[in-house]
């Protein structure tokens, strides 16, 4: 059985080859689909950008990652109202390898993105996701996620559905 994986904050020493592979490999259905999300064919420098924008973390196995999720504040030059809010973050570049789907990794991952947002002050927790994606649409419908808002990304070949949770203040210790 294989360990389970460890979730901790990216190291600038962790290699981004390897990272930007993973990617590649979690968003391979999505390309499949003909989506082309970021994720799908980004290079080392994007992935390494992405990274250092935002609060970024990494699971790993036997000092193997295998899976990766950037936590950003409210970003008020973004093209998408939504996240120009104040007290409105996302996540992004999430991904989790393959043979890692569907195991509850990537669970753990969004209730990680929830406590850092909450940690932060967020009010709302927001993704964006292809419209055409409807099991990610779903999954996230699942995990308290709603619609707000569409955007036509210029980077994307499709509309994004933004996606959005409210963030109940976290309890007191």
């Amino acid at each position: 059985m294989p360990a389970t994986p460890v979730i901790r904050a990216y190291r600038e020493d962790d290699a981004i080859a390897p990272i930007t592979a993973m990617l590649h490999a979690a968003y391979a259905k999505l390309a499949e689909m003909g989506l082309r999300y970021t994720a799908t064919h980004q290079d080392d420098e994007v992935t390494l950008m992405r990274l250092k924008r935002g609060f970024p973390f990494v699971a790993e196995v036997e000092g193997e990652i295998v899976a990766t999720v950037t936590l950003y504040g409210s970003d008020p030059e973004s093209s998408c109202g939504w996240y120009r809010r104040p007290g409105v973050f996302s996540f992004g570049q999430f991904g989790v390898r393959p043979d890692w789907q569907g195991r509850g990794l990537g669970g753990r991952l969004l209730r990680l993105m929830e406590d850092e947002a909450r940690s932060r002050d967020a009010e709302e927790l927001a993704l964006d996701t292809a419209e055409g994606a409807h099991h990610l649409r779903d999954w996230y419908g699942r995990c308290g996620f709603r619609e707000v808002e569409r955007v036509d990304w210029s980077s994307t070949n499709y509309i994004s559905v933004i996606l959005s949770k409210h963030l109940n203040p976290s309890p007191a210790p």
